[in-house]
């Protein structure tokens, strides 16, 4: 998965979205580690990857929080 959008990432189920990120988060790491090795074509790559991260964490981390908005209710 290259690109997901916020709203994609919405529909996606909360065990989709832990699976995913921990995915990511290899493939950001390996990215990175070949990079500095031999520069990577399009280093863009990167960012996208990281913000692709950041996204998914925010997901996360608002059905955490609503979750626990929910109970207290």
């Amino acid at each position: 998965m290259s690109t997901l959008k916020a709203s994609v990432v919405r529909e996606m189920t909360t065990k989709e979205i832990k699976e995913t990120l921990v995915e990511e988060q290899l493939n950001y790491s390996r990215m990175k580690v070949s990079h500095i090795i031999s520069p990577l074509e399009n280093p863009l790559l990167i960012r996208q990857k990281r913000k692709l991260i950041a996204r998914l964490q925010t997901e996360l981390r608002r059905r955490e929080i609503e979750g626990a908005t929910n109970e207290r209710a």
